[in-house]
């Protein structure tokens, strides 16, 4: 859109930092490659068509979790469109029969329902399968799939009432923020729990939450066990990461806007947990930032805070080697995965822009979030 230095940046903003973007797709590329296998990203972590052209060279397609993001990936990725709904409102199916080529369902209900309008336009099917395997390393039962009474995909003990011919795709989401000892832990659970209905499908999607990009992460596991299962079950095998793709590729830049003290030093930022980065309360966890420690650690402490009207609306404690003032830049670490993508106008906030910093260092504003784009969420 147009050209800024990182002094220059408005803030709140989101950077996106391409060549670390790049490292991190070249681990997809070499799972995909060695593993024979595909690599969709999950649109629900990750949507910034300005960098679709650089992650197409490297990954087969999007997944979505509705009908806009199927529309988007349609619109602007170009490659294969997957989408999977817990529920699918009416005509809905019929709607995504024409951008998508693959439809998941959740479960015997749903693919009787629906089944066979998406086959009918051409669309392979896909069931989703509760595993009955908990691996998510966030947030505890908010974003384990296979929690208790979890709505997500059709349980064990009615798989023996479908028809499987007519399903082309066995489907299970099981990880948050895993590590390969999750991946392959799923990956060898579904080989030996449910190999009768794995002979009758063309393809297995393991889902998203494989941390593929973490240090700890170990890649060379994942690719062997994905091997040893194709190896084992002559089919496709798909895999959906969102954050896995982008995870330690980009901040959030905010500014200090005002100080305040009440039984301790409280700098109020123009970025906010409810509105910017949500799932700093949803998770709940505290993200690190640049040049800063735990509250104590350094010379000057903070509680770091936005200016919405709720009280908990609280980023987190730090501490820094230099006094806070109006004006001063805070620089969230590792905020591209379901941030940018979550930001809300709660209290008239503005939407914080996006940018991305190219291979070459230079800064890209891609955004003006506006009165405008406020207003145009509120209706007529």
């Amino acid at each position: 859109m147009r050209a800024m230095t990182l002094d220059t940046l408005p803030t709140p903003c989101f950077v996106l930092d391409m060549a670390r973007l790049r490292q991190n797709l070249e681990t997809a590329r070499r799972v995909r490659d060695a593993a024979r296998c595909k690599i969709l990203l999950a649109t629900k972590a990750f949507a910034l068509p300005a960098v679709f052209p650089m992650m197409r060279d490297y990954l087969d397609g999007t997944t979505a979790s509705g009908e806009q993001e199927a529309r988007l990936g349609a619109d602007t990725f170009g490659k294969e469109v997957h989408v999977y709904s817990p529920a699918y409102a009416p005509g809905e199916v019929a709607r995504l029969s024409e951008i998508a080529q693959h439809i998941y369902f959740n479960s015997a209900v749903q693919l009787a329902q629906y089944g066979s309008v998406a086959r009918a336009a051409g669309a392979r099917i896909g069931l989703r399968v509760n595993p009955g395997y908990s691996n998510a390393t966030l947030g505890g039962d908010l974003y384990d799939p296979c929690a208790p009474k979890s709505r997500f995909g059709e349980v064990a003990g009615k798989l023996d009432q479908i028809d499987w011919s007519g399903v082309d795709i066995f489907h299970v989401h099981a990880l948050c923020e895993s590590r390969a000892k999750g991946s392959v832990g799923l990956i060898e659970h579904v080989a030996d729990q449910f190999a009768p209905y794995l002979e009758q499908v063309s393809a297995v999607n393991f889902g998203g939450g494989h941390f593929l990009n973490k240090p700890d992460y170990d890649v060379g596991a994942l690719i062997a066990a994905i091997q040893a299962f194709r190896a084992r079950f002559p089919v496709e095998v798909i895999l959906e990461p969102g954050g896995g793709l982008v995870v330690d590729t980009g901040e959030l830049h905010a500014s200090v806007i005002d100080l305040h003290w009440n039984d301790g030093a409280i700098a109020l930022l123009d970025a906010s947990a409810s509105t910017h980065m949500p799932d700093v309360l949803e998770v709940p966890y505290r993200p690190d930032i640049v040049g800063a420690d735990e509250h104590g650690v350094l010379a000057h402490s903070y509680r770091l805070a936005g200016r919405t009207c709720m009280t908990g609306d609280i980023i987190g404690d730090y501490s820094f080697d230099a006094p806070l003032a109006p004006g001063d830049r805070v620089i969230f670490e590792d905020q591209m995965h379901y941030s940018f993508v979550k930001t809300n106008t709660f209290n008239g906030n503005p939407l914080a822009n996006l940018a991305v910093r190219h291979e070459d260092g230079s800064i890209e504003l891609l955004s003006d979030f506006d009165y405008d784009a406020f207003r145009s969420r509120l209706g007529r």
